[in-house]
């Protein structure tokens, strides 16, 4: 009908004006026009365009001064707190200058400071330019000069991260001593609804992101409409879930602000899995959601019963960002539809141009066409217009053009692309989207006119990404793409046409380019916008008229980008059953590099360990390095099981009268209390908060099955004449003391359990007495506890830590669930051991490690003279403090990639950094430095409880002032010999080699380095959350000691010192210093080390 309809208008029109133009001749009525512009558009209310968001923020602090505004886990802020915070930041930078329209960048972590940054902006006047840590400095360095920023907020942890700036930078953590100084009061500033409230950047074409300026005008009708359409209230839990560079993050903060409710900063933990999330959001009592369409999309496709009672609490989520699959609104309602009380759920669309939100649709039922993105909020104005500007007929595709209050000013120092993009008269902006109205008003979206794209909620220009694949020189020409994947995920895929001649396949040439360009793009651009696959052709497929027939282009491999192989052989497929356990990968080819899958030293400990078990022969720590693949490594194997018989002695569980001697590690433990058997210097305590319903009974019968799995765990050190000796005790000779605060206030449960935590840490163990294990419960309340557990360095570390946790998380779980235990038994004890290294640890064997090692550390200096802030005491001390730091995510990869080029582990390529470290500190070209070794080389040892734990001293020579790449071969040789010879106790080697005594300082090395590959085992009780309480730990077991960690959002580490020796600055200088020599290592590893 409404077709019929407008062909007979438009003959109406060819007869009054057959000269017209084709475009411009009338097609809808007068009805339909009035409908389509006027009618569908009538969103015109009031609201308080007079005030600025942070003067719409100071009437809730007025209202609500001692709501909580803001939480960070355990950390939050009341309304009044926040605002006395961000005043005197405000105060601050108005005194260096910042005033209307001032852009101030801010470039911080998810945190209090973040919140506090943003509002002191605004209450100076200023508009706030985000900076994302996770950005590569190339990107940041851009930001920074488009945006002629003076003034940045950062956090000291991200100072190294910085490029060159020449403005003033705050630190708003260590730099607050001197902007509390400042008044609480308001600060009075020249602002109305006209001036700049933040500038976004979103990706360019051009290959240079574009700067979005919104207003406060803006801002707050968008803020205010989300309110009232939401109506959220000051009972409201609003999670923040956006980065700030995203402007979903604008939505989210001054909702929560600007209505009383409380602000929930997301963790990082929140993401591990949706399991995850939905504890998260029942442990925060969060009320509000809102994040991008491809996590909800995850969710969905996750939803379980756990999940959907959480749900029940919720009563909005909000998605947006890119179009939703109806496949998944499908399975949403249908998993969901016997529950009457589910949240409300609205899909949201608006570029960053037309501030956040244009238009908004609450679901109610699945739609029979894709889901539509609604219609427009209040004060917008939403157009479909043809190419010359005419509104089509509902039903027609057209040009989504956005008018009204929400509209940007423009982009930032870019006067033609504003003018391309906003039309003047009336004000509007050419969104790129196709789109049409449907029947009842509501509008679907159809997809993008230009070469824009949406991934994980980002607006991406795919010519931004080809742009810069171009400017490589081994590109001709690149084309990206976005395609969905099997679960209808879009990703994005770069087709390249090499410039590289000689390459006789395009096989060959993607072996040699795509790593290449997948380091090339990461250097410049975020990790979104890197693609996730790589297709090289010889040539881009052309349609009849000469352009790239994009539909014609190969779908691409997600899975690998490597050419599988399958093992050949049965060695072959043995070494690839034991990647795939030991990697905790899918499937490995016979080619697939060991350390290019995410192999280091650990794990590679681990692999030989099973190959020796499986194979029964002798391989040393360096064959791994020499042959990291599959099809090598059996070379190896059959080389090796040909020429030697095994001569190894194994393992075997004692006979039951055996004497039982301490190990040599144990024997220097003992030593040592018997001097000082008041001191909790050797104590590994263990801490952890747990939420929900604990069965108690279950808890501890799990602790006891381990202690009866683990003699170790039940044994004592007695003296039989003079001579120390191992007795186990029958049954564990401990209970778990139960310690009740219920009936005490929360702020007073707090003090004792923090006095309980350190006690617990600190209280020494009588070895020939005590249990050598204890454990306390603390009740908070019916679902909240805390767990107290600590063990003597005599019968554990940090490994049996981890084996502790993974038994009592498998011991609980299936207790809880009336199952039988899954736990295997053990086949040795660590009394086995002890007896086989007394036996084994001679001889030959013995004299081998020995002549290694005294001539390994033979004529070593006595002593690192790193420069001390004060005399060293006659007797070493051992007082610490610690200072934590954190490398950028770009860094961390760059060194990662540099490992993987050079073929070493990322453990030698951060010890030969820390060497040229000290090094530069102390002109020494003799470096000695402590690392502790697992010492479970053998795959029996894994999973007992004990003290294995062996010493190694790594001697470097770095004189000839060699190239970093140089010096790191050295380390490499020196580390395989070292790790080759790990079985020599240090307590031996110390007492053969009988260095001078110094009671000075420790003896051999005084520096230790330690690298943690992976986190500890984390506790997975069923029914509960947990987080590990700290305990202070105010010691130093050497002058200095760096701790390095490698986790999914990049390195972190801390720097141990002694307090005696030295300054908290002097640490935190020499702590910029690594991260500034690390920067300089990556940029040019052929660097000479003098001149890095």
């Amino acid at each position: 009908e409404r077709l019929s309809g407008h062909f007979i208008n438009l003959l109406k029109g060819i007869i009054a004006n057959p000269e017209q133009s084709i475009a411009q001749l009338p097609l809808l009525t007068e009805s339909e026009r009035c409908q389509l512009l006027v009618d569908w558009n009538q969103t015109q209310i009031d609201y308080k365009p007079e005030l600025c968001l942070h003067q719409l923020f100071e009437q809730q602090v007025k209202l609500n001064p001692d709501a909580i505004a803001v939480r960070l886990e355990n950390e939050f802020l009341t309304y009044q707190e926040l605002n006395n915070r961000a005043n005197q930041l405000g105060h601050y930078l108005q005194s260096l200058g910042v005033k209307a329209d001032g852009l101030v960048g801010i470039f911080v972590e998810r945190s209090l400071e973040m919140i506090i940054g943003i509002l002191g902006i605004l209450k100076a006047g200023g508009a706030y330019v985000p900076l994302d840590v996770n950005y590569p400095k190339d990107r940041i360095t851009y930001l920074l000069e488009d945006s002629q920023l003076s003034i940045l907020l950062t956090q000291s942890q991200f100072l190294g991260q910085l490029p060159q700036f020449q403005g003033t930078t705050i630190c708003l953590d260590q730099d607050w001593s001197i902007i509390a100084n400042q008044s609480t009061v308001n600060p009075i500033v020249e602002v109305d609804q006209h001036n700049l409230a933040y500038i976004i950047y979103t990706s360019g074409s051009t290959g240079k992101p574009k700067g979005v300026m919104i207003e406060h005008r803006s801002i707050v009708n968008y803020i205010l409409t989300a309110i009232r359409e939401y109506n959220f209230t000051s009972d409201d839990q609003i999670l923040q879930f956006s980065s700030i560079c995203f402007d979903a993050s604008v939505e989210e903060i001054f909702c929560g602000l600007l209505s009383g409710a409380t602000l929930v900063l997301r963790t990082e933990d929140m993401l591990r899995s949706s399991e995850d999330f939905w504890q998260c959001c029942q442990k925060w009592q969060l009320t509000v959601l809102g994040f991008p369409t491809a996590y909800w999309h995850q969710l969905a496709s996750e939803l379980t019963p756990t999940a959907l009672q959480i749900i029940t609490n919720i009563k909005l989520i909000m998605v947006g960002g890119e179009a939703i699959q109806q496949s998944k609104v499908k399975q949403w309602h249908t998993i969901t539809a016997n529950n009457s009380s589910l949240p409300k759920l609205f899909n949201r669309y608006g570029p960053t141009e037309g501030t956040i939100v244009t238009t908004l649709y609450e679901f109610t039922s699945p739609s029979a066409t894709n889901v539509p993105i609604g219609r427009s909020i209040s004060n917008i104005q939403v157009y479909i217009l043809d190419a010359f500007l005419q509104p089509v007929p509902v039903g027609v595709a057209g040009e989504l053009h956005i008018g009204g209050a929400g509209l940007a000013r423009g982009y930032l120092n870019r006067p033609e692309l504003t003018q391309e993009k906003f039309i003047p008269d009336p004000f509007l902006y050419k969104t790129g989207d196709l789109a049409r109205y449907l029947p009842d008003g509501n509008i679907e979206y159809l997809g993008r006119i230009d070469n824009q794209v949406k991934i994980r909620g980002f607006r991406i220009e795919l010519g931004e990404i080809e742009t810069i694949l171009s400017q490589h020189s081994a590109v001709k020409t690149a084309i990206v793409i976005a395609r969905e994947d099997e679960t209808e995920q879009k990703r994005l895929v770069a087709y390249i046409v090499p410039q590289t001649e000689g390459i006789s396949t395009p096989q060959e040439q993607s072996l040699l380019a795509v790593t290449e360009l997948r380091q090339f793009l990461k250097a410049q651009l975020p990790e979104y916008m890197v693609p996730s696959a790589f297709v090289i052709l010889e040539s881009l497929p052309l349609t009849s008229n000469g352009k790239v027939d994009r539909r014609a282009l190969p779908a691409p491999d997600f899975q690998s980008e490597e050419q599988y192989v399958a093992p050949r052989n049965p060695i072959e497929e043995i070494l690839a059953s034991i990647w795939v356990k030991v990697l905790k990968v899918e499937q490995v080819g016979i080619h697939d590099n060991f350390f290019e899958l995410g192999g280091h030293s650990l794990l590679a400990t681990q692999l030989i360990s099973r190959i020796r078990k499986a194979f029964k022969v002798e391989m040393p720590l360096r064959e791994l390095f020499v042959a990291p693949t599959v099809a090598a490594l059996a070379q190896v194997i059959k080389r090796v099981s040909e020429q030697e018989e095994r001569t190894e002695l194994p393992i075997l569980p004692r006979g039951k009268d055996a004497e039982l001697p301490l190990s040599f590690a144990q024997t220097r433990l003992w030593f040592l209390d018997q001097f000082e058997s008041d001191s909790s210097f050797y104590n590994i305590p263990l801490a952890l908060r747990l939420e929900g319903n604990l069965n108690q009974d279950v808890l501890i019968q799990s602790l006891e099955e381990i202690c009866d799995r683990h003699e170790a765990l039940r044994t004592n050190f007695i003296t039989v004449d003079g001579v120390a000796t191992q007795v186990i005790q029958t049954q564990a000779p401990w209970t778990v003391t139960i310690v009740d605060l219920q009936h005490l206030f929360s702020s007073e449960q707090e003090i004792a359990s923090q006095e309980l935590t350190q006690n617990q840490a600190i209280q020494p163990f009588d070895l020939a007495r005590d249990p050598l294990i204890r454990a306390n419960l603390v009740i908070l309340s019916e679902t909240e506890h805390i767990l107290l557990v600590c063990m003597h360095h005599i019968v554990s570390d940090g490994w049996s830590m981890g084996v502790f946790l993974q038994e009592l998380t498998d011991l609980y779980n299936a207790y809880i669930q009336n199952q039988p235990s899954s736990l295997k038994p053990l086949p040795i004890q660590y009394g086995d051991y002890t007896l086989w290294q007394k036996q084994w640890l001679q001889g030959d064997i013995l004299q081998r490690q020995l002549d290694y090692w005294q001539k390994q550390l033979a004529d070593a200096p006595a002593l690192l003279s790193l420069p001390t802030d004060r005399p060293r005491p006659a007797v070493q001390s051992f007082a610490g403090a610690h200072l934590p730091f954190t490398l950028s995510w770009e860094l961390s990869q760059k060194l990662t990639q540099l490992t993987q080029e050079q073929g070493v582990t990322l453990f030698m390529t951060l010890l030969t950094a820390f060497d040229i470290l000290l090094y530069r500190y102390t002109e020494q070209e003799d470096i000695l430095i402590g690392t502790p070794i697992a010492n479970r080389n053998r795959s029996e040892l894994e999973g007992l409880i004990g003290f294995f734990v062996n010493t190694l001293v790594l001697r470097t020579d770095l004189s000839g002032d060699p190239s970093f790449n140089e010096l790191l071969i050295r380390v490499r040789e020196m580390a395989m010999d070292a790790y080759t010879h790990q079985d020599l106790p240090f307590e031996m080697l110390v007492e053969v080699l009988q260095p001078e005594r110094d009671l000075s300082h420790a003896p051999l090395f005084q520096v230790d380095f330690l690298l943690q590959n992976e986190p500890l085992s984390q506790l997975e009780l069923i029914g509960l959350t947990n987080r590990p309480l700290l305990t202070e730990n105010a010691t130093a077991k050497f002058d200095l000691t760096l701790g390095m960690e490698n986790t999914n959002t990049g390195l972190r580490g801390v720097w141990e010192y002694n307090t005696d020796l030295f300054e908290r600055s002097t640490i935190e200088r020499l702590a910029g210093n690594f991260v500034t020599l690390l920067e300089a290592i990556v940029a040019n590893p052929q660097q000479q080390i003098s001149q890095l």
